[in-house]
C-alpha cells in the first residue's frame, strides 16, 4: 500500500511516498530510496511496492528539489550537487522520515548520493547501502550517453516522456542534470575520497549493458569499501531494477539476509 505526503526542507517542499508491505511487516530497517538524475518518486514505478512485499519492510522515497512534484529550483545546479544532497539534505530527511534503522538504496545519481552520505556521515542507524548503477567517477561512456540524451530531449521524444513525471519541473530536472554532467569541469567529479570511510556493507549492482558506465565503477567501490558485494546483471542496461526486477530483488534479499539485517518474522507476533 502506498501513501503520499510532503515535507518541508528549508525553502523546498518535497514530495514523499511511503510503501508498506501487502502482508504483515517483519521487524527490520526501513528501505530509503534515492532516485537517479532524471528520476523522481513516480519513476520508481512498481519497484518500491515489489521491494516492500519481498522484504516485508517499509519503503520510503522522495523527489529531490527540482524533480517530480517537489519545489522547483534555480539553475544551474552546483557541480557538487550530489555531495550537497548527501550532506545538506539527506541527514535532515532521514531524521524526519526514518528515525530507526535504515538501508539506503540509490540508483545512478541516487547511488552516488547514498555512497557519499555513508562515507561522510557515520550514521549509527545505517545498516547498509545498495548502490544500483553508481557513479563514483566520470567515464567517457557516461558523457557520451548524456550528450545523446540532450539530443533526444531537444529533437526527440524524451521531453514528452519526462513531462508526465516532472510536470512543472521538466526544465530543472533535465537541464539541471544534463548541463552539470556536460560541464567540462564536471569531468573531475569523484567521490573516491568518501569510499574508504564507509563502515557498512555495500551491495553494488550494474547491468552488463549499462550505457552510462562500466564495471570499473563497481571495481573502484570494491577496492575501497571493506565489505562489498558486486553483482553484474546480465543483459541489463542502466535500470536493472525496472527491467530485471526479480534478479535485483533476489540479490538484495540475499545480501541483507546473509548479514543478519533481515530479522526473521516471529510467528504470532502482533502486526506493526
Amino acid at each position: 500500500m502506498r501513501t503520499t505526503s510532503t515535507i518541508q526542507h528549508l525553502a523546498s517542499t518535497l514530495e514523499v511516498a511511503h510503501w508498506s508491505p501487502s502482508l504483515e511487516s517483519r521487524d527490520g530497517p526501513t528501505i530509503f530510496l534515492l532516485h537517479e538524475g532524471l528520476g523522481c518518486v513516480e519513476m520508481w514505478k512498481d519497484f518500491p511496492q515489489r521491494l516492500a512485499d519481498r522484504l516485508r519492510l517499509p519503503v520510503i522515497a522522495y523527489s529531490r528539489a527540482g524533480y517530480g512534484g517537489s519545489s522547483t529550483i534555480d539553475l544551474p545546479r552546483s557541480l557538487d550537487y550530489m555531495q550537497r544532497e548527501a550532506d545538506d539534505v539527506l541527514p535532515d530527511l532521514l531524521q524526519a522520515l526514518c528515525d530507526g534503522p535504515r538501508v539506503l538504496l540509490g540508483h545512478s545519481d541516487g547511488a552516488s548520493i547514498a555512497l557519499a552520505y555513508a562515507g561522510a556521515h557515520h550514521d549509527p542507524l545505517l545498516t547498509s547501502v545498495v548502490a544500483i548503477a553508481p557513479h563514483v567517477v566520470v567515464e567517457a561512456i557516461a558523457t557520451a550517453a548524456i550528450q545523446g540524451a540532450k539530443e533526444q530531449f531537444t529533437a526527440g521524444t524524451l521531453a514528452s516522456k519526462l513531462a508526465r513525471y516532472h510536470r512543472a519541473n521538466l526544465t530543472s530536472a533535465f537541464w539541471g542534470w544534463n548541463d552539470a554532467w556536460l560541464d567540462p569541469d564536471f569531468r573531475t567529479f569523484s567521490i573516491l575520497d568518501r569510499l574508504d570511510t564507509i563502515a557498512v556493507p555495500v551491495l553494488a549492482l550494474q547491468g552488463t549493458e549499462d550505457e552510462y558506465g562500466t564495471s570499473m565503477q563497481l571495481e573502484l567501490i570494491a577496492s575501497s569499501v571493506a565489505e562489498t558485494t558486486l553483482i553484474l546483471i546480465q543483459e541489463a542496461k542502466h535500470s536493472p531494477h525496472l527491467t530485471h526486477t526479480d534478479r535485483v530483488l533476489d540479490a538484495i534479499e540475499r545480501f541483507l539476509d546473509q548479514r543478519g539485517i533481515l530479522v526473521p518474522k516471529v510467528t504470532g507476533s502482533p502486526p506493526r
